[in-house]
């Protein structure tokens, strides 16, 4: 299949990443995509950047390398009841906006409080996506997930790092497979993200693609199929 997106990357801005805006750019449009997003880590993950970064995004230029490039964060979960490091007022400004849950900004809880906590998430009308929700650390209700999404609009990810056998999240394929049979059974599209930290691993969806390999996913579910159907999700076009 052939993926003409990119939605979840991080630039040096997020502290522990190491390539800039341009050379993220650069190596998009040299894979062939499309379109890229560039999604800080929002300012309650260590070493990451101000909320005056987030603030100052608007100046920056939507196309370069000949692609389009996409601005926004990769906000943290902070609590059972879905609160947020970045108030509505700024994530609304957010090209594209992620909610993930975080060792570092969320203790876990039962599975029932960490499922309480993505849905309460999505219910925020500016996030867009519910990011790598397959950290064992973190159990979660994959149905009750799924239809949630469902119901608010929001894209589930599958995130390559998580499945990098060097990746920190524990024991992800289980659950990304339990995530995907019930994306399958409910009709509900995912969003498929490097979540790449270097410029060479924007595009990336290698260890996704070998997980395809031993499920029969629907194409037509794939969000990194079509940037239009993409725009349908993400706030700088949804509600335009």
């Amino acid at each position: 299949m052939n993926y003409v997106l990119d939605s979840h990357t991080h630039t040096l801005a997020s502290g522990h990443a190491y390539s800039t805006i341009h050379e993220m750019a650069y190596q998009a449009a040299a894979k062939g995509l499309e379109l890229l997003g560039i999604t800080e880590h929002a300012p309650k993950m260590p070493g990451t950047c101000h909320e005056y970064y987030f603030m100052n995004l608007r100046i920056l230029e939507r196309s370069m390398c000949g692609i389009e490039v996409l601005f926004g964060a990769e906000v943290n979960v902070l609590d059972y009841d879905g609160n947020l490091d970045m108030d509505d007022s700024l994530l609304k400004k957010m090209d594209v906006a992620i909610a993930s849950l975080h060792t570092p900004c969320i203790k876990s809880g039962t599975r029932e409080e960490n499922t309480r906590a993505c849905l309460n998430a999505m219910k925020n009308p500016y996030i867009n996506i519910i990011g790598h929700p397959d950290d064992s650390r973190f159990p979660l209700d994959y149905e009750a997930l799924v239809l949630g999404a469902k119901e608010h609009q929001v894209l589930l990810e599958l995130n390559n790092n998580s499945l990098h056998p060097l990746g920190a999240r524990e024991n992800p394929i289980p659950n990304d497979i339990a995530m995907l049979e019930m994306c399958k059974k409910y009709q509900a599209p995912i969003i498929l993200g490097s979540d790449a930290h270097c410029a060479a691993d924007v595009g990336n969806h290698q260890f996704i693609d070998q997980l395809f390999e031993c499920f029969d996913f629907p194409e037509e579910l794939i969000v990194n199929r079509s940037v239009d159907e993409y725009k349908k999700y993400i706030n700088r076009y949804k509600n335009r």
